[in-house]
């Protein structure tokens, strides 16, 4: 017969650590599973490329919560443990094993999993294609000074592990498809002079440029590029974004599109079946706009706004959420719609080091990046709220 549940969590990462004290913050008793195919508790995953590489944090302080925790909180962990069905009619989630668990409500907090290189050898065994802490305790084992790398991405992933291996004294070479450094984010003039900075510390940065087909030869790699060039290395990682997992809703007749789609409280088509984190495709309500986040305030504060309202709290999610990095001595935190693709005005107080960029819509403010500048990003999201029409002279100094 299935265990019944009052809450279950399919998801054993951050969205899913936060959903449970959402829950506990309304409902101090009722049953909880938490379900997740990692064999690790719930863990902050940016440290995996960030401060674990520095030396600013060691393995067990990753960890959201400790096991006592999860006891405290009443809540049922199963690790190692993939979900592959779910009958929202029936409300019912099933394992590889086939067994069943029951709930009144449902969070999918499922996350996304590495988008693969579809090249030959895209597929080889020891390729990093980072995103989950294995990698890292994989990887870390393996690097040492005087060993090489070629990082391929040049978006968020590929650029901080090419600076942490860099930083680790191993040899790299950064494959990026596009111009320059993150162009999603970054104006093409900042993107240019961090790649100056990059070169300047010994990573060799190939532009334009995608692999064209990767080999094994004994402990060592080869990757071909579509440019012609042949990189050699002891360790290739892998950072070219994710795809959402939605395949569990989609199977479920749940409606889907660049994540599982909710509405404002992060309820699915699915009654009593809500969506959170990185898989989800919900409305931005300061930017009245509908989009999927997979960034880490987002995915805490999106988690525990899922938990309060499973626990029938009923609030729309109205967050703001910040995203940040560190790329050697270069660091930035940024809030709203930070796309490069909109005008982009610099109020620099050193030329593409320290400042504040502004991403304009319209003449109104959509989203800033904080340059070397910290601890402001309330100050940016109080000014993408007013939704004021502005210009470079009203910017100039407004955040500093």
């Amino acid at each position: 017969m299935p265990q019944t549940y009052r809450y279950v969590i399919i998801g054993g990462g951050l969205t899913g650590a936060h959903a449970v004290a959402g829950i506990r913050e309304c409902d101090a008793d009722g049953s909880i599973l938490l379900i997740g195919d990692e064999p690790h508790l719930p863990y902050d995953r940016p440290d995996l490329s960030k401060k674990l590489w520095f030396g600013k944090k060691q393995v067990p302080e990753v960890f959201v919560h400790d096991e006592a925790y999860y006891e405290d909180q009443g809540v049922d962990v199963r690790l190692g443990e993939r979900i592959v069905g779910l009958d929202a009619r029936q409300k019912m989630v099933i394992d590889g094993e086939g067994k069943a668990y029951m709930y009144r409500q449902l969070l999918l907090a499922t996350g996304g999993a590495p988008r693969k290189l579809d090249v030959p050898g895209g597929d080889l065994e020891g390729l990093y294609y980072y995103r989950y802490l294995g990698d890292y305790l994989a990887l870390r084992a393996e690097t040492a000074a005087g060993k090489s790398a070629v990082v391929i991405g040049g978006g968020f992933i590929g650029s901080e592990m090419a600076a942490a291996l860099n930083l680790n004294q191993v040899e790299v070479a950064l494959l990026i498809r596009g111009k320059h450094l993150v162009p999603q984010v970054f104006p093409e003039s900042l993107s240019l002079a961090l790649q100056k900075q990059y070169g300047e510390r010994g990573v060799r940065v190939l532009t334009e440029d995608s692999p064209a087909s990767i080999e094994r030869t004994g402990d060592r790699f080869v990757v071909e590029t579509q440019g012609g060039a042949r990189l050699e290395a002891d360790m290739v990682v892998i950072g070219i974004g994710i795809a959402p997992a939605i395949e569990l809703a989609e199977k479920a007749g749940a409606d889907v599109e660049n994540g599982v789609i909710v509405n404002e409280c992060l309820e699915t088509s699915h009654a009593d079946v809500y969506a959170a984190g990185d898989n989800a495709f919900f409305p931005y309500q300061a930017l009245g706009i509908r989009t999927r986040i997979e960034h880490w305030d987002h995915a805490i504060n999106q988690g525990k706004q899922a938990g309060r309202n499973m626990a029938g709290a009923n609030e729309a999610y109205t967050y703001m959420p910040f995203f940040f990095s560190d790329l050697f001595d270069f660091g930035y935190e940024a809030v709203g719609a930070v796309d490069s693709r909109l005008q982009v005005f610099a109020d620099w107080q050193k030329e593409n080091d320290t400042g504040v960029l502004y991403y304009l819509d319209q003449g109104k403010v959509r989203g800033a990046m904080m340059c070397n500048v910290w601890d402001k990003v309330p100050e940016a999201r109080e000014l993408i709220l007013k939704g004021e029409t502005v210009t470079p002279d009203d910017l100039r100094g407004a955040i500093k």
